[in-house]
């Protein structure tokens, strides 16, 4: 299914395979950690298939709630079916829109995207960016990751003007992490390899 949705739209999937199992893992990773304190309330975005998901509602315990926003519709109605079907104490609720409308009444102790921003325009990624901020509550980690060696890649195969936008969502990227105190960590055995990113709201 995944794969289906990559060839059809392939901007907005971002990939040819969901996250494999230790980068699932690295983004999870602060949910993880906080979750022996207490319940917690996590938003993850661009969910896919839901591998990620699949462990946070593993991770979060009684008292806990997870929103999942999805835009793509297949995507979302299957992470429906993973929430009713999981047997986790935590409430789930996929919701099929984009993160750009997404107006919840509450903030989050945790964020996790799955969004593929080197495929988005320099605005779409300060967009998303202050949006998903703006839903962090203040001392909340947001999760993010990029894949290795995409730069080199677009400035063989891609255009000038697509390497140009590149650069330029890696730089806005790269101020949000100077922003935010960030630290990552590389899934070498991911497919391609991955570093997940985590920012700390200040």
């Amino acid at each position: 299914m995944f794969l289906a949705e990559a060839l059809a739209d392939m901007r907005t999937t971002g990939a040819l395979a969901p996250s494999g199992r230790r980068l699932s893992g690295l983004l999870a990773e602060p949910v993880r950690r906080r979750s022996r304190h207490g319940p917690l309330t996590v938003l993850e975005v661009g969910a896919g298939t839901g591998p990620v998901t699949r462990l946070l509602l593993d991770t979060l315990g009684a008292g806990s709630r997870l929103d999942v926003v999805e835009s793509n519709p297949r995507f979302a109605a299957r992470l429906r079916a993973l929430a009713e079907a999981h047997p986790g104490e935590a409430s789930a609720a996929v919701h099929g829109i984009r993160i750009e409308d997404w107006n919840p009444a509450h903030g989050y102790d945790a964020i996790v995207s799955g969004l593929p921003f080197t495929n988005f325009s320099p605005a779409q990624v300060e967009t998303v960016m202050e949006r998903l901020l703006t839903l962090l509550r203040p001392g909340g980690t947001l999760s993010y990751f990029a894949y290795l060696g995409t730069a080199p890649a677009r400035r063989i195969f891609s255009s000038a003007a697509e390497a140009r936008r590149h650069r330029a969502v890696e730089a806005v990227l790269a101020g949000y992490r100077d922003r935010c105190r960030a630290a990552s960590r590389t899934a070498w055995a991911n497919l391609p390899p991955a570093r997940a990113w985590w920012l700390r709201k200040p």
